[in-house]
């Protein structure tokens, strides 16, 4: 059975903890908004057909124009008095047989690689609840401020997205009695239908709810690179530092690799230090033919002593040919070991162009690359 995915994400909220005095997910951070960075990497994850999205009537327009903005399709419902109201109304625009991802507007530092996680473990098993272990003891107490007891072990912290088949998150909503509310919609599951199955999430994937959290988002600095390279017969394909066996390599001064050549652009840039040709002119002999590991080495050190530390980084590859799947691991291994980050914080995706341009005509490989940086 083909079942489609939609994405349910939650802004309906007035976010009073963070004390602006309107949404919290229209707070500028740093040239974006929580909702534009949060809405923009789900409509990147090409396994989600349909994103639903659910706010007041005071925010519709102008969530409308974000998205126009930043050039993603969503259907908009309105919001209730609850997150359970709010969320009912946007599973009633779903099938039954649709695959549901609800997750918190808020949590604007959800990454595509556990979107996906969250999206294969709702097919494999029928849900999937992005957590992360609690490293923090969980008191439970009386109600008057004393301790009953403590715990660490199999205790997890929850996050969103959390997926499942509509049609049972449907019947789960319907068994809700009156006076009952659920601050997630994992509890609801569990309690009506059945134990839902864990994914693992990111000390990242942090929700901002006070003035604090955007205290420490404001530091939080995106970039973007994009590069294309054409084919040549006669040279070798390189691509996150990796050979891929294929009958042409890319043309470049260097040894072309185009992905990581995206990688170094957008660090660059959102550490506002300019770009690979203005630091590796391919005027310059000595980049003639070099590593591209060797120059992203350098992009860290730059940035890094900008005061800027990499937290994630994300690509989409687009080649026509050769096909990539196979190769991905072995690429998200070594540049993770380049950029002195663990290997969950690259995400790699690959497409084709369905044989429309450049790349679709087999003359070359695109890279399209987002990253984050922490102002440290």
């Amino acid at each position: 059975m083909i079942r489609k995915i939609t994405a349910i994400i939650t802004c309906a909220g007035s976010g009073t903890r963070a004390g602006f005095g309107y949404n919290k997910l229209l707070k500028d951070l740093g040239g974006i908004t929580p909702f534009e960075k949060c809405v923009g990497v789900f409509s990147r994850v090409k396994k989600i057909d349909r994103i639903i999205i659910t706010c007041s009537k005071n925010d519709l327009e102008i969530f409308k124009q974000k998205c126009d903005g930043i050039g993603a399709k969503a259907d908009f419902v309105l919001g209730g008095q609850t997150r359970t109201e709010s969320v009912g109304n946007a599973l009633n625009l779903t099938d039954d047989n649709d695959v549901v991802l609800i997750h918190d507007g808020a949590r604007c530092f959800i990454t595509e690689e556990i979107i996906e996680n969250c999206i294969s473990s709702v097919l494999e098993f029928g849900t999937g609840i992005v957590a992360i272990p609690s490293t923090d003891t969980i008191a439970e107490t009386d109600g008057f401020g004393k301790i009953v007891k403590t715990e660490r072990k199999n205790k997890y912290s929850v996050q969103t997205p959390q997926g499942f088949i509509a049609g049972n998150l449907k019947k789960a909503y319907s068994m809700i009695k009156e006076g009952e509310e659920f601050t997630d919609e994992s509890g609801l599951y569990a309690k009506y239908i059945g134990f839902p199955k864990i994914v693992e999430g990111s000390p990242i994937n942090k929700k901002l709810t006070t003035p604090e959290d955007f205290t420490i988002a404001e530091n939080v600095y995106v970039g973007t690179g994009f590069d294309l390279h054409v084919f040549e017969v006669g040279r070798k394909l390189i691509l996150g530092g990796i050979e891929i066996p294929h009958d042409k390599g890319l043309l470049g001064h260097s040894d072309a690799d185009v992905l990581t050549h995206g990688i170094m652009d957008a660090m660059l840039s959102a550490s506002c230090l300019g770009d690979i040709g203005r630091h590796f002119p391919d005027t310059d002999p000595k980049y003639k033919g070099i590593s591209s590991m060797k120059l992203l080495e350098e992009v860290v050190k730059l940035v890094n002593k900008s005061g800027y530390k990499l937290k994630n980084v994300s690509s989409v590859i687009m080649a026509q040919k050769p096909k990539l799947a196979k190769f991905v691991d072995t690429i998200r291994d070594n540049l993770a070991l380049a950029l002195g980050v663990e290997k969950h914080c690259v995400g790699i995706t690959c497409t084709t162009l369905e044989g429309i341009g450049t790349v679709g005509r087999e003359e070359g490989i695109a890279v399209q690359s987002y990253c984050t940086l922490i102002k440290e």
